[in-house]
C-alpha cells in the first residue's frame, strides 16, 4: 500500500467525524469516538475469518462447562484477542431501531475478551453510547466504519467474484500502526493544549532513536532486545524505536527482535498506546503496557531493559505520587535513594513541584549491568533539571549520582519551540553505563538551539522541526566527539564543586551601663546580683573582650546568655569571641572541583584578602552538580562602535535638517 492509499484511508475516517459528530460533539472531542471506532473496526475486520469457528468452539467450551474460555477463544481467532458475541459490526447495520441498535452493539462490545475490554474502559467509550444514540448517529457512523469504501481488514477487497482484480488492498499491521499514528497526529494537531502532554513531536522522536541506536549500531547481535518507556503516552517512541533497530538490524544481516515495555498514567492515551500494538499484532507487546503512575506504582520493579527513550512530564507536580509512597521526607523506594561509596546516604527526592528527574532515575534503576551493550537512555528535559537545587538538594544529589557514576555521555540542547504546548528550551540526556573508552570520565555538550528548519505554519507552540539533514548532522557531531563553537567536552569533575559556609569570628564591645530590662530573669532577687555583677567588674576589664568581662564578672553561663544581647554590640575592632561566629557575617561559596588547589587555596586567594580572620566550617561543607549551557555556549552581542555611533548621530542630523522649517511653514 502506498502513501495514497494511507492518506486516503486517514482522510476517510476523518471525513467521518464531520460527517456524522459535527453537530453533536464539538471539534475537541472528535476522538472519543473515532478513536476507539477505528480500534473497534480493525479488530472486527481481524475477526471476521473466524467468527464461525469461534462461536463454535464457544459452544463446546459451554457444553464442556469450563470457566476461563478466553485462551481457547483466542487461539481459535488466531490472534491475541477475540469476540464471542454473535454479532460482526456489519450485522449491526441492518439493526433499525434505536434502542435493538444500543442493546445490541453493547452485546457486541461485551463481546469482546479481557484486553480489548480495559482498552474500552480507559477510552470510556460507552459513555458515547447513549449520546450517540439520543442524536441517532450511531447506526451512521457504524455503516462509514463498515462502508465498502473503506477496507481496514487484513485481507484485500475484490470487485469479482474470482476475486483477481483488488478494488481495496489488504491492510497489513504496520499500515493500520502507520494509519493509527496518523489520526493520533491530526487530533493533537486539533487540541495542541493536550498534544504535549503525551506526544512527542516525531522529529524529536527521530533523533532520540538515532541517539539511542547508531552509537552501538556495529555491537548489535543476532539477539532479541528490550526497550522501555515509562511515560510512554500513545506509544509513539516505542514505535519508532523498535523500527529503528529493525532497520539498523537489517542493514547488518542480522536477525533481531525486540520487546517493548511501557507505562501511562493517563487513561486515554494509555488505551491508545495498548490498542496501538494490538492493531500492529503485537499481542504480547500490548501486555507490556502497564497503567498506573510509574513513580508510586512501577509496572516493572525487577525488570531491566536494553533501550529506555522517554519525554516524562516536567514542571508538572508529584505530590499525589509522594503522598502515595508515604509523604516526601519518608521515601526509601531504593530507586530515589543511593548510598557513596563511604556509606552516606544520598537522598535524590526534588521538590515536589517537578518530579521529572525521577522519570531518569528510575530508568537508571534499570539499566543493565550483566551485558556488553549494557542500558542506553535517552530523555528529553526541560532546563530545570540542570542546574535546579543547591549543593546537597534532590535535585543536585541526583546529578551527582549519575555524573560520579560516569553514566552521562551528552546533553544536547534543542531549539526553543519544538514542542506544542510549550516553547520553553529542551534537552536530550544520553546515558549509558558501558561508555567507550574515548567517553569515559568525560560529558559532551552539543548546543543545537540554532540547529533548526522553520514551519509554513505553526502547530501550537511549535514553529521549528528537525530535518533528515539536521538530525544526522547532530548525530555526527556525537559520534566524532566533535570540539567546536557548538560542541565541547568536559571532564565530569567540570561540574561539580563545593559548597562552602565561610565563617567569620564574633566580636563584640561591652557596655556595661546599658539597662537591663526587668523581666528577663523570673526572680526580682537574680536580677539585682546579676545588674551589680556587671556594674562592679573589675577596674580594666577589658571592653573590647567578651570572654575576659564574662570572666570578670563570674556570672554563671546561662545568666550571661541572657544579658549579653542588651550590654553588647558587635565591633569589628573587638577582640574575637571563642568559639563563635557572627551569623550576619556568614557567607558561602561555590568552590569549583577544578579550582587549582581545591578549598584551602580557593580561600587564600578569593576571600582572605578581604576577610583576613574567615575560616571555613568543615562541618556543613555539601557537594553540589550543575550543568550550565550559558556558561559555555553564551555569545555577548557585539556592541556597535562609538565612531558607528556617532556617524549615524551626524547622518540623522543632516537628514532631519529643515524639517522643523517645513513643519512651522506649514502651520503658517
Amino acid at each position: 500500500m502506498d502513501n495514497q492509499e494511507y492518506n486516503s484511508i486517514v482522510s476517510f475516517i476523518w471525513g467521518i467525524a464531520d460527517d456524522c459528530l459535527r453537530d453533536v460533539y464539538v471539534r475537541g472531542k472528535y476522538r472519543d469516538v473515532i478513536l476507539p471506532m477505528t480500534v473497534i473496526r480493525r479488530l472486527d475486520a481481524m475477526l471476521e475469518g473466524t467468527k464461525k469457528a469461534v462461536l463454535t468452539m464457544k459452544k463446546q467450551l459451554e457444553a464442556a462447562k469450563i470457566d476461563n474460555q478466553w485462551p481457547a477463544l483466542c487461539n481459535t481467532a488466531g490472534q491475541a484477542f477475540c469476540n464471542d458475541s454473535p454479532f460482526l459490526l456489519k450485522d449491526l447495520t441492518s439493526r433499525a431501531k434505536k434502542q435493538t441498535l444500543e442493546a445490541d452493539f453493547k452485546a457486541y462490545l461485551d463481546g469482546f475478551s479481557p484486553n480489548v475490554q480495559e482498552i474500552l474502559d480507559k477510552f470510556k467509550f460507552r459513555d458515547q453510547i447513549k449520546t450517540m444514540v439520543d442524536a441517532d448517529i450511531l447506526g451512521a457512523v457504524i455503516d462509514k466504519f463498515t462502508s465498502s469504501d473503506i477496507n481496514l481488514s487484513p485481507d484485500p477487497v475484490y470487485k469479482d467474484a474470482e476475486k483477481k482484480i483488488v478494488k481495496l488492498p489488504g491492510l497489513d499491521n504496520h499500515g493500520m500502526g502507520t494509519i493509527f499514528e496518523e489520526l493520533i497526529r491530526r487530533f493533537n494537531e486539533e487540541n495542541n493544549e493536550e498534544a504535549g502532554e503525551h506526544w512527542t513531536p516525531r522529529d524529536v522522536v527521530e533523533l532520540m532513536a538515532d541517539l539511542a541506536f547508531y552509537p552501538v549500531e556495529d555491537q548489535i547481535k543476532d539477539a532479541t532486545y528490550s526497550c522501555y518507556d515509562g511515560a510512554c503516552g500513545t506509544g509513539g517512541m516505542l514505535t519508532v524505536a523498535q523500527a529503528r533497530l529493525l532497520t539498523l538490524a537489517g542493514r547488518r544481516g542480522k536477525n533481531v527482535s525486540i520487546h517493548l515495555f511501557g507505562q501511562e498514567v493517563q487513561p486515554e492515551t494509555y488505551a491508545i498506546c495498548k490498542a496501538d500494538m494490538l492493531l500492529k499484532g503485537d499481542g504480547e507487546e500490548a501486555e507490556h503496557i502497564f497503567y498506573g503512575s510509574t513513580l508510586s506504582l512501577d509496572g516493572n520493579p525487577s525488570r531491566q531493559f536494553d533501550f529506555m527513550l522517554s519525554n516524562p512530564p516536567y514542571g508538572k507536580s508529584w505530590k499525589t505520587d509522594a503522598d502515595k509512597m508515604g509523604g516526601k521526607s519518608e521515601i526509601l523506594d531504593t530507586r530515589f535513594n543511593a548510598y557513596l561509596p563511604g556509606g552516606e546516604e544520598l537522598k535524590m527526592i526534588p521538590r515536589t513541584s517537578d518530579g521529572q528527574l525521577l522519570f531518569l532515575l528510575n530508568n537508571v534503576s534499570k539499566m543493565k549491568t550483566d551485558t556488553e551493550l549494557g542500558s542506553r537512555i535517552i530523555e528529553v528535559h526541560n532546563g530545570s533539571s540542570l542546574f535546579t537545587g543547591d549543593a546537597g538538594s534532590g535535585e543536585s544529589n541526583a546529578r551527582r549520582y549519575m555524573i560520579e557514576r560516569d553514566l552521562v555521555e551528552a546533553i544536547i540542547a534543542l531549539p526553543d519551540n519544538m514542542f506544542y504546548n510549550t516553547g520553553i528550551g529542551t534537552y536530550i540526556w544520553v546515558l549509558s553505563n558501558k561508555k567507550e573508552e574515548r567517553r569515559k570520565g568525560k560529558i559532551q555538550l552539543i548546543d543545537a538551539t540554532n540547529m533548526k528548519s522553520s514551519l509554513r505554519k505553526n502547530m501550537g507552540n511549535k514553529n521549528c522541526e528537525f530535518t533528515p539533514e539536521i538530525r544526522k548532522e547532530i548525530v555526527r557531531i556525537f559520534l566524532d566527539m566533535e570540539e567546536s563553537d557548538v560542541s565541547m567536552i568536559f571532564d565530569n569533575s567540570e561540574f561539580g564543586y563545593w559548597n562552602v559556609t565561610v565563617e567569620r569570628p564574633l566580636r563584640l564591645r561591652v557596655f556595661p551601663e546599658r539597662e537591663i530590662p526587668e523581666d528577663t530573669f523570673k526572680k526580682q532577687s537574680e536580677l539585682d546580683s546579676v545588674r551589680e555583677a556587671v556594674a562592679n567588674a573589675p577596674v580594666g576589664t577589658p571592653l573590647d573582650d567578651w570572654d575576659a568581662f564574662a570572666k570578670a564578672t563570674k556570672l554563671k553561663k546561662t545568666q550571661l546568655k541572657k544579658i549579653r544581647p542588651f550590654i553588647t554590640e558587635t565591633d569589628p575592632h573587638a577582640k574575637e569571641v571563642e568559639g563563635e561566629s557572627d551569623p550576619n557575617l556568614r557567607d558561602s561559596e561555590n568552590i569549583p572541583f577544578n579550582y587549582d588547589g581545591g578549598i584551602d587555596a580557593f580561600i587564600e586567594k578569593e576571600v582572605k584578602p578581604y576577610a583576613p580572620d574567615a575560616y571555613v566550617d568543615e562541618s556543613k561543607t555539601k557537594i553540589g552538580y550543575e550543568i550550565s549551557f550559558t556558561k559555555y555556549f553564551y555569545k555577548p552581542v557585539q556592541l556597535r562602535d562609538m565612531k558607528d555611533i556617532l556617524a549615524s548621530l551626524k547622518e540623522l542630523e543632516r537628514e532631519s535638517d529643515g524639517v522643523m522649517d517645513e513643519i512651522v511653514e506649514g502651520m503658517e
